[in-house]
């Protein structure tokens, strides 16, 4: 199973544990090697932590603190 496979599997919900033993991996610990939550997850993730209806909004830096960092 290809890298890009096992990460469409994670971000549909599939278990890492399930892609392990898919992969042939004894440990899913290993899995992570391969596999990494991309942002959405992570944002999905912090979403659980919030009271339901709760207004979240993300952070954005604004363009002159981005210039400043690729300036760096």
């Amino acid at each position: 199973m290809q890298h890009t496979t096992a990460m469409h599997l994670l971000q549909s919900g599939v278990g890492i544990d399930v892609i392990a033993l898919w992969l042939g991996h004894e440990n899913p610990a290993t899995t992570h090697h391969y596999v990494e939550a991309d942002l959405t997850m992570k944002d999905q993730a912090l979403a659980h932590l919030q009271e339901p209806g709760a207004n979240v909004s993300r952070y954005y830096a604004p363009n002159s603190l981005m210039e400043f960092l690729k300036g760096l």
